[in-house]
């Protein structure tokens, strides 16, 4: 192998979307046929945005002329708290490895990569989501599972519903 780990540009966009919804499919045990043009325009327009304004880090991992691994991370600022006095927060994303590439460190590595990017950016919380396949790599490197954080699924419909109350 002769892998090359490039930090993505503006001219990647089109890569790093494409394999945001191989990502998406994968993840999500969607077929071939599940329509994903709407997601697929937008996370274009996202790349194309949070690359441009420095909101998002990518990095692709090439071995000679193949792309073989990919990872990004997202930034936002919410309110300081006291266990992250920043507000600055960190969500790894898109994690992906070519299958015939996986458990030779190439996730590990991409992932190491953008820690070590969001911490240059004064970030003091990291998170994401990660599948069952992905969670042993996380854990090797040290994320925990978090107890305490909920969500609010299909927030336009749970708004209706209170809305009917």
């Amino acid at each position: 192998m002769d892998l090359l780990y490039k930090r993505a540009t503006l001219e990647d966009v089109d890569i790093l979307t494409t394999t945001r919804i191989e990502v998406l499919r994968a993840a999500n045990k969607l077929s071939e046929a599940t329509d994903m043009s709407e997601v697929e325009k937008q996370s274009y327009n996202y790349y194309q945005k949070a690359l441009y304004e420095g909101n998002h880090t990518a990095y692709l991992v090439f071995d000679k002329e193949r792309f073989v691994g990919a990872g990004g991370v997202s930034y936002f600022q919410v309110m300081p708290t006291y266990h992250n006095p920043s507000g600055k927060k960190a969500y790894v994303m898109n994690m992906y490895t070519d299958p015939e590439y996986r458990r030779k460190g190439i996730g590990y590595k991409t992932l190491d990569m953008l820690v070590q990017d969001a911490k240059s950016k004064g970030v003091t919380a990291i998170s994401l989501e990660a599948t069952e396949m992905g969670r042993p790599l996380y854990e090797k490197y040290g994320f925990i599972r978090m107890n305490d954080e909920m969500e609010l699924p299909r927030v336009c419909e749970s708004f209706s519903v209170i809305k009917d109350l």
